[in-house]
């Protein structure tokens, strides 16, 4: 049986897709190596036999561990090609020192990219699913995947790997034995989703839906329209484009999309017999004559469902796989995830804005429960010039919620609180509500141990900076053992 790592791509094929030129130009680098097995941005990742992609960073540059690089296997190094003559690198000595090679190119990032681009086209017959949205695309991914690889190898990012570099590098793990690739599409810049639809190349491509995440880096709903359409900027034909049937940008989204169209999410499947909700159990669907039970609570949860399906049935998969799939998809960190102890817990942390914020105390409110409802809520963060009144409109939101007592946190959180006390609600003098206000964590921490009472619900809601599952090991107390260990001992 052969040990040797598998070789991803040669030398020769890397400089081709790279327009890259080699160094030394001759010879094979380290150890003989044709070319690399595994690909890292990070030097303490290095694998034998890896290809290191040195970016140069805000914070960090990675050529400055290039040599950290070779010394854990590292057998090549894309560089930029203007750090060659930095003398303070030494990066060509450095690669003769041990036996490795370079190649050197205009621009890293773009290198990786293209780099994973040419990878791919060695899998012709791989079905490449691609998904973006404003939310819920990491949670459609993985219902969708559940639902594909009960009858197909799948591969997919893992986590939420969908960045400029995320997707590249999740882009390698592709082997000749997977029939279907589903991955998250993201975006933190602009122009960022059709980089990534030029690696991907996506036969089948899905949004969720447009809402107001990274609204402060594109400045309008419009424009995060207009970015997460070029999701479809590859397409030639014969591609799919699935687009959420009751989202306000529908018709602009399928517009001169070179491809098929196809609209979800309004008329329901009928597959789709009944959804009896169970709370914070999730759901009982009743799809295609059987029940399953759908552990994931709340109504957007349900749409990412839908959405998985409609991917699923072009996969496609047959109506069994759909129902295992609903079956035994699991939360993700910080999305949904529910922890029971001397308190109940939604931790929904992973991410927050208007629209995601709104759907967790509508969730909450709409909820059956027994005890008190207390709801923390985080900064919103990346709302740009809309920010202030995005947090004044929550503070109206919570004013007329359900809950027993709100607590907000970080320095946004400033203007849902006035809003908060100056709302028709808190002027009417309904009893007993009122909201707290830091931008401590501790002193937030602190306010909770004291006010929560066993037998609450929870609420933990806010950007992921806010780090609000800081809380949860403290508020689940006795369970604090059965937790993710990214909470245990949590504050």
């Amino acid at each position: 049986m052969n040990s040797e790592p598998q070789i991803l791509l040669d030398f020769a094929a890397l400089c081709e897709a790279l327009n890259g030129r080699r160094i030394p130009q001759t010879g094979a680098g380290g150890n003989h190596a044709s070319g690399f097995s595994s690909v890292s941005i990070d030097s303490r990742t290095v694998k034998p036999l890896s290809l290191f992609v040195a970016l140069a960073g805000s914070v960090q540059d990675g050529h400055r561990y290039v040599e950290a690089a070779f010394k854990a296997g590292a057998v090549c190094a894309l560089v930029d090609e203007s750090k060659l003559e930095d003398k303070s690198l030494h990066l060509i000595e450095t690669a003769a020192q041990y036996g490795a090679c370079l190649v050197a190119v205009k621009d890293t990032l773009r290198g990786l990219q293209d780099a994973a681009g040419a990878y791919l086209e060695q899998f012709p017959n791989l079905i490449r699913i691609g998904v973006t949205g404003s939310s819920g695309k990491t949670t459609t991914k993985e219902i969708a995947a559940a639902m594909i690889g009960r009858e197909k190898s799948v591969v997919m990012n893992r986590g939420n790997l969908n960045s400029e570099t995320g997707l590249p590098l999740s882009v390698f793990e592709v082997r000749s034995h997977h029939e279907v690739g589903v991955f998250e599409l993201g975006m933190n810049r602009r122009g960022e989703i059709a980089e990534l639809a030029r690696v991907l190349k996506p036969g089948i491509a899905l949004i969720t839906n447009i809402g107001s995440a990274h609204i402060g880096i594109l400045g309008s709903k419009g424009s995060i329209a207009k970015e997460k359409k070029n999701i479809f900027a590859e397409f030639s034909g014969s591609e799919i484009a699935l687009i959420p049937a009751d989202d306000e940008y529908r018709d602009f989204l399928a517009q001169d999309v070179k491809g098929m169209v196809r609209f979800y999410g309004t008329d329901k499947p009928a597959e789709l017999e009944s959804v009896r909700d169970l709370g914070l159990g999730g759901s009982e669907i009743i799809w295609a004559g059987e029940a399953v039970r759908f552990s994931l609570p709340g109504k957007h949860n349900l749409r990412n469902a839908i959405a998985a399906v409609a991917i699923a049935r072009e996969a496609p998969v047959s109506n069994r796989a759909i129902r295992e799939g609903l079956a035994g998809i699991k939360p993700l960190f910080g999305r949904s995830e529910i922890f029971e102890g001397r308190v109940t817990v939604i931790q929904d942390c992973y991410n927050a804005n208007p629209e995601s914020a709104a759907e967790a105390v509508g969730f909450c409110d709409d909820l059956e429960y027994g005890g008190r409802k207390i709801y923390v809520m985080g900064s919103m963060l990346e709302l740009g010039d809309t920010s202030e009144e995005a947090h004044r409109e929550l503070g109206r939101r919570l004013a007329a919620s359900s809950a027993d007592r709100v607590f907000l946190y970080g320095k946004e959180m400033e203007l849902a609180a006035e809003a908060f006390a100056a709302s028709p609600e808190m002027k009417g003098g309904r009893s007993g509500v009122s909201a707290f206000h830091t931008n401590s964590i501790t002193e937030l921490s602190r306010a909770l141990e004291e006010f929560v009472e066993d037998g609450d619900l929870v609420l933990l809601k806010g950007s992921r900076l806010c780090a609000l599952e800081q809380l949860t090991g403290m508020l689940v107390a006795e369970t604090a053992s059965a937790l993710p260990a990214a909470v245990k001992g949590a504050v």
